[in-house]
């Protein structure tokens, strides 16, 4: 049905008004980024120096620049692009964005309003701050990795989803825009302190206070960790697998009948778990994954198909909600009704003389500015050495 707020109308993003200003090298950042130019944000994201190329699967609907920050005239024209700003982010380690002229400090001095987000492993402060990490640290120190994995083997690592784009992209993309509708009532940015390990933290709020209870009593047991045989993945005939989410006891029930194994079992009665287990396995290993995927399609069954990356977009629900994604992330979720998100086109352009001059700096200025980007140049997929 056509929403009477959007008929004859182009979509127009809610942060439609809102410029972002975007410092960051690694995922967490230019994750947080990419989310708001879908929201409709316009995102420029400075590059130059030994930061290479941006990490282009987190590039679409933002034009990229290039300065020499290193260089007064660099630094004179990011602080020209601040003053038009509504947000900046970055990901440096702690001190080393005030080193090159982009500290909160100094950019708040020039634009009072502005919304300036670190995204960082460890925050600003604290004995760990200024310390080297990944995605897998910030697991280790939360407790994440610790409560993942079976309890025969070591810790499982769910890929860099939970520290690096839940506690860092979309925590630093919550505060941004909490305190950008702040600032439209008090006239005032204010800085953001974004940690990873904090987020990873906050992720835990509900499973770290059911540690060592009947509910979570280790590592690899539990109702949610694949112990119980009615929430788990079982291999199929073809070698690839089914996921069973049949928790609760209907859900149990409609499984179990849908599977002819006959009366149906008390599946919260632990003793009988190893049966339960035992029977679907052997029954799930009779037919081959997408055979099972069509017998359990439409029975609430809570019964999926286990899809390789490369099968997501094939999947006829992904396939009718996103029908122009293809192999790309959506657009920022959930949907919007009357200012729906777009993924705008990914532009690998250097935009840098079109910006600046945007900003009134004259051919000399920009000249002097601008650190032109090598499009061969990868390094920005790592930590510069000086950032080390």
């Amino acid at each position: 049905m056509t929403d009477p707020n959007t008929a004859g109308t182009a979509p127009r993003g809610p942060l439609a008004d809102i410029r972002v200003v975007d410092l960051s090298r690694l995922a967490p950042g230019p994750y947080c980024t990419m989310l708001l130019a879908d929201l409709g944000a316009e995102v420029i994201v400075v590059g130059g120096g030994r930061a290479g190329v941006p990490i282009p699967e987190l590039s679409r609907g933002k034009r990229l620049i290039a300065l020499n920050l290193k260089a007064p005239e660099g630094r004179a024209a990011l602080h020209a692009l601040v003053k038009t700003a509504d947000v900046l982010v970055e990901g440096f380690r702690p001190g080393v964005a005030a080193r090159l002229g982009a500290g909160y400090a100094e950019l708040a001095a020039l634009n009072p309003r502005l919304v300036y987000c670190s995204i960082t492993g460890f925050g600003q402060d604290g004995p760990r701050a200024l310390e080297a990490g990944h995605d897998i640290t910030y697991l280790a120190l939360s407790g994440v990795l610790g409560a993942m994995g079976p309890k025969d083997r070591p810790p499982a690592l769910p890929l860099n989803l939970v520290a690096d784009f839940a506690g860092g992209s979309l925590m630093g993309a919550i505060g941004i825009l909490a305190a950008v509708i702040e600032a439209k009532t008090s006239g005032k940015g204010q800085y953001i302190d974004a940690a990873m390990l904090d987020g990873a933290l906050s992720l835990m709020a509900m499973h770290l206070p059911l540690w060592k209870t009947p509910l979570f009593p280790a590592r690899g047991a539990g109702l949610l960790v694949g112990d119980a045989p009615f929430y788990r993945t079982y291999p199929c005939a073809d070698g690839r697998f089914v996921a069973v989410g049949a928790l609760e006891g209907h859900f149990f029930a409609r499984l179990w009948q849908a599977l002819d194994l006959g009366a149906v079992p008390d599946h919260m009665a632990e003793a009988e778990w190893p049966e339960i287990e035992r029977r679907l396995a052997a029954t799930f290993l009779t037919r081959p994954r997408d055979a099972w995927t069509q017998h359990f399609a439409g029975t609430d069954a809570c019964v999926a198909p286990v899809l390789e990356p490369g099968e997501v977009w094939d999947e006829p629900h992904n396939a009718a909600r996103h029908p122009d994604c293809g192999p790309h992330a959506v657009p920022a979720v959930p949907r919007l009704s009357r200012t729906p998100a777009t993924a705008r086109p990914l532009d690998t352009a250097d935009h840098s003389r079109a910006v600046l001059a945007e900003l009134g700096l004259s051919e000399a200025e920009i000249a002097a500015a601008v650190d032109p980007v090598d499009p061969n140049d990868r390094s920005g997929l790592s930590w510069p050495p000086e950032l080390r």
